[in-house]
């Protein structure tokens, strides 16, 4: 077992003291990254996520280019449809398609909860590999959708502004509802646990469309399936849950067996802090827009941003993934501030 040379991200996430806040970038594997953009041009995809030299290439470009204190595997939230039995395309630019969605539960019955090992065996093999190259040199993130999120594109088989169907669904077919997402659920543990025995050092489940819902139906149809891969994952690596726009949780979530918490710009440092009353280990919450303002102005922010979090039990990061147009030495900037921040004179943390 090699010994990590920068652990920042697994003490704060322990809510041990750090020197300072680590920093990562939600999506800083590829997108903007001119040598990602080469890649992008040669293979599609698809092609990128599945062959484990390419994905180990790409989820280690930001370490090196950029200086990022932990690496997340390049891969996809849509590769458990896929494991399911669902085929998925990506289309450049345009985004992710699904030709056949879930409309019964019938088509419910015939997913695939079984084997994730074996259908992605593919993302185990690239943190395998990345995990060597790495070397020790950072922590290794690992992730998966949130089930809410995963429902609304098996549902709608695309992206969508308002996701209308996926609510349909659920408030008119609820059990079914409920079964498919206790299917994503089942699976999606099993995936998780299988990337920490293959690498991963801590895991993120993203839940990008959990801000659909209203708090009431959050507490039905996102909540209880995210304590549930919080609890069922505590004993093998820090969890972070990342449910978008979801503010009005984060009493509640702080309870939780997860380690951390990601914010999105919608909640101030101080009010997270307030809800949570400081009993779990933040990550957020720039965003990601304000990357294309000048650099001065980007370094003025993120020591704002960092004053009001606090440096200790905090992770730096963006609200939501970095955006393609932004210029690398834009994110080299955002990441410097970090590792440049000094508390207020006269400040405990």
């Amino acid at each position: 077992m090699v010994q990590l040379k920068n652990d920042l991200l697994l003490r704060a996430l322990r809510k041990e003291k750090t020197e300072r806040p680590p920093v990562w970038m939600m999506r800083q594997a590829g997108r903007y990254l001119p040598d990602y953009i080469k890649l992008r041009d040669k293979y599609d995809f698809f092609t990128r996520v599945q062959t484990p030299e390419l994905a180990a290439e790409i989820t280690i470009q930001p370490v090196d280019q950029v200086g990022v204190d932990a690496a997340i595997i390049f891969s996809d939230i849509l590769v458990i449809p896929q494991a399911m039995g669902l085929e998925v395309q990506l289309i450049e630019s345009k985004g992710p398609f699904l030709p056949k969605t879930i409309t019964s539960q019938k088509d419910i019955n015939a997913l695939i909860t079984d084997h994730v090992d074996e259908n992605l065996k593919y993302v185990m093999d690239a943190l395998a590999l990345t995990k060597k190259e790495l070397s020790g040199r950072v922590p290794l993130i690992g992730f998966a959708g949130a089930p809410w999120t995963i429902l609304c594109y098996m549902i709608e088989g695309k992206g969508s502004k308002t996701w209308d169907k996926a609510k349909q669904f659920a408030y008119t077919e609820p059990q079914s509802a409920h079964s498919l997402l206790q299917k994503i659920t089942d699976i999606t543990i099993k995936y998780l646990k299988a990337q920490v025995k293959a690498g991963a050092d801590t895991v993120q489940v993203f839940d990008s469309w959990a801000g659909s819902l209203s708090p009431a139906d959050f507490k039905v149809y996102a909540q209880p399936y995210l304590l549930q891969i919080a609890d069922s994952l505590k004993n093998d690596a820090p969890v972070i849950l990342f449910p978008k726009g979801t503010w009005y949780a984060l009493k509640e979530l702080s309870g939780s067996s997860a380690s951390g918490i990601g914010l999105d710009w919608c909640v101030s440092p101080q009010q997270a802090r307030e809800l949570t009353s400081n009993k779990i280990t933040l990550q957020g919450n720039f965003d990601p827009a304000k990357l294309l303002a000048p650099i001065p102005q980007i370094k003025q922010w993120v020591k704002e941003m960092i004053d009001g979090f606090g440096s200790q039990n905090y992770i730096a990061n963006l609200g939501h993934g970095i955006t393609p147009n932004v210029p690398v030495d834009h994110a080299k900037a955002f990441v410097e501030a970090v590792k440049e921040y000094k508390p207020p004179s006269g400040s405990p943390l």
